[in-house]
């Protein structure tokens, strides 16, 4: 299918080769449809093989290495290998060792433990600041908390409501701070008070990947009360409310389950989506229901990379693949969601437009 070409005439198919339709011809006649899109990192010798089978909705992927000596090798067979693996021989999906999975074990258990006191105590505080049904929701520690008096001070500024946004705190201090900034909180001492009070120095280190649960927590209890959600990391500001586009009934994109920002970051450990977990928008339903039901469940994972944008990812597209969820990826080029991608890679010149 090629973009803007007209009907292929019948020249084209008797010389053999395969005719370049418009999206609306080449799919006139299409009952069901299935898209494979593929890329090529590495900038391997590629080949792409569409084989009349079993049906399978999975890409098996197959490379020229072995056990040995791991790099990409013309000499060798083809060998089976995770979407993850790349051609120097690196694999960015490890499988969560003994003590990632005993780890994590031990956090379920005390979540589950005190889930129903937690509900107890969190139905009525959530039921209080949701508006249309829809809550915002972020978390917090006092080594964030210049990020979290920012955002504040520049949504009271702009005059924007923040009454229906919930702070998951994960510290006293922090709870307090928010509190006193006019922000509602709910601080759930049990699960979250051995989570570290300092921020992250760098992506990935021991902060950064024990702030995750929390992450997964406040969203997945919010989505069981069976709320909407915009969930958002403390260094977003707002320049209009975002609920606007998401609560907008004519939006072309309103039938959505779920939406992201495009994070800009396309290798192959965030694909297919590339979505941003610092800002997205959850409608409530049975397939958000069970998503973070499972990303719960994925917190070995978690632990195991030190990213919880990583496992999301995963189920966003095995999700996708088995109940039919509706993820949308804002274009990155429009203008009224920018994000890091945007001020890291655009230019001053962007920059000085959107300020």
């Amino acid at each position: 299918v090629q973009y803007g070409s007209s009907r292929s005439s019948s020249s084209s198919s008797s010389t053999g080769i395969i005719p370049l339709l418009s999206t609306q011809d080449a799919l006139e006649n299409c009952d069901t449809m299935n898209v494979v899109t593929l890329g090529n990192p590495g900038n391997t010798n590629q080949c792409t093989i569409l084989l009349h089978n079993y049906e399978n909705y999975y890409v098996q992927r197959y490379m020229r290495v072995n056990a040995e000596n791991k790099k990409l090798n013309h000499n060798l067979p083809l060998q089976p290998v995770s979407r993850g693996y790349t051609s120097n021989g690196q694999s960015q999906f490890i499988p969560p060792d003994s003590n990632s999975i005993a780890k994590h074990w031990k956090t379920l258990q005390r979540y589950f433990n005190t889930l129903d006191e937690t509900l107890t105590k969190l139905r009525p505080i959530a039921k209080k600041v949701a508006v249309k049904n829809t809550i915002i929701v972020m978390t917090c520690n006092m080594g964030q908390s210049e990020l979290l008096m920012n955002f504040v001070c520049n949504a009271k500024a702009k005059g924007l409501s923040i009454d229906n946004v919930l702070v998951f705190p994960t510290d006293v201090e922090t709870k307090e701070l928010a509190e006193g900034l006019g922000l509602t909180t709910f601080y759930d001492e049990r699960n979250f008070g051995k989570l570290p009070s300092g921020e992250a120095r760098n992506y990935g280190d021991r902060n950064f990947g024990a702030m995750m649960f929390a992450k997964v927590v406040c969203v997945q209890l919010i989505n069981h009360l069976q709320y909407d959600l915009l969930f958002q990391d403390v260094d977003v500001i707002w320049y209009k409310n975002p609920l606007t586009y998401f609560h907008d009934k004519t939006n072309p994109n309103y039938h959505f389950d779920m939406y992201f920002q495009d994070d800009g970051a396309h290798s192959s450990r965030y694909a297919p989506y590339s979505a941003n977990s610092g800002f997205y928008y959850v409608r409530y339903n049975d397939k958000t229901h069970y998503l973070f039901t499972s990303l719960l469940y994925s917190g070995d994972m978690i632990v195991q990379s030190s990213s919880h944008q990583q496992a999301l990812i995963g189920l966003l597209a095995d999700h996708s693949n088995y109940f039919g969820l509706k993820v949308k990826v804002l274009d990155r080029d429009r203008v009224d969601f920018p994000g890091g991608w945007h001020y890291h890679r655009r230019n001053k010149d962007y920059m000085k437009k959107v300020v």
